[in-house]
């Protein structure tokens, strides 16, 4: 049965479209919005369920569908997808090949490109908003993965519902939800292999770690690491306001270093991140140790030499000045 001619206001869809709903509020007829739809079951139920909310809105909704092409299959997927969007009702389905590079990893190349492309896809239409269907569990999972890799407040903050044009609506929904929501309008999820691959941290955090803290600690952990992140997003935002004041009369390329040095740590780190970043570190590329060499430089001076980063930037303090260069 065609996934378009079930019932729209099943159990579980009933729970998705109104997470979906606040969203579209910030909408007015004849603006366009995207759903970037994977084939998994979180952006399958996502796309069904914002394919029932839009109808009445006078909204244009294209669904995009993401060729990685890191799989021989992946073109042969890619149009499976399309074609279940169709039968959804979808009038208007994209489907983008991108180029993955691995300098950064493959995760974050395929992030990288994943989010090059919905960019492009959006300035071209238009568009106001593009919607995504990460879920609690995924949540979880980013605060676990910013835990371990001491990257500060921000990482354990996860992903905000609302991030400029993106659209998370499902970070309450669990991914059983959207399970059980592909399973009432007769939709079938693709198991990327990729998401099984232990070789990716995040799948054995989602396979291995959270499984065993739930068994240790008892149900809840996903949901409480979720919560978290809430809290950790208000803490950060309201340091980020500080420290976007702070760098709004300095040159990131030549800071100086007294000044730094006057700042409390969670503001001065925001502002090495920041500086890093503005000299051509990739976005997401810098730890938590690269913040603590070019500390060092601030706050435990030794005549040390010159810090290397990502991006080919390199990081020396000279005449009392804290300078950075991408260097090719």
């Amino acid at each position: 049965m065609a996934a378009s001619s079930i019932g729209a206001m099943t159990e579980e869809i009933v729970v998705l479209r109104s997470a979906i709903r606040p969203y579209l509020e910030k909408c007015e007829a004849g603006d366009c919005v995207i759903v970037a739809v994977s084939g998994g079951a979180d952006s399958l139920a996502l796309s069904y369920a914002l394919f029932k909310e839009v109808a009445p809105l006078a909204l244009r909704l294209v669904a995009v569908t993401i060729d990685h092409q890191l799989q021989k299959i992946s073109s042969l997927q890619a149009e499976k997808v399309s074609a279940q969007l169709r039968g959804i009702g979808y009038e208007e389905v994209i489907i983008r090949k991108v180029t993955v590079t691995s300098e950064a990893g493959m995760e974050a190349g395929a992030r990288s490109a994943r989010y090059g492309a919905l960019d492009e896809i959006c300035n071209d239409l238009h568009a106001r908003q593009i919607y995504l269907g990460h879920t609690r569990d995924d949540q979880a999972e980013s605060v676990l993965l910013g835990l371990v890799r001491g990257s500060g407040t921000r990482s354990l903050s996860g992903m905000a519902d609302r991030n400029g044009k993106y659209i998370r609506p499902f970070l309450a929904i669990t991914r059983e939800q959207t399970v059980a929501a592909c399973v009432e309008v007769a939709l079938v999820p693709w198991l990327d292999p990729h998401n099984q691959d232990p070789i990716y941290t995040r799948v054995r955090v989602r396979n291995e770690a959270i499984p065993f803290l739930e068994e240790k600690l008892g149900p809840g952990i996903s949901a409480a690491l979720a919560r978290s992140a809430a809290l950790f997003r208000a803490d950060a935002d309201a340091l980020d306001e500080i420290a976007a004041r702070a760098m709004a009369a300095m040159d990131l390329a030549n800071l100086d270093i007294e000044a730094l040095a006057a700042m409390s740590r969670a503001i001065r780190s925001r502002i090495i991140r920041s500086a890093i970043y503005a000299a051509g570190a990739p976005i997401g590329s810098i730890s938590a140790d690269h913040v603590a060499a070019i500390e060092a430089l601030i706050t435990l001076w030794r005549g040390q030499g010159e810090v290397s980063l990502p991006g080919g930037v390199k990081v020396w303090r000279i005449s009392g000045r804290l300078c950075l260069l991408a260097r090719t």
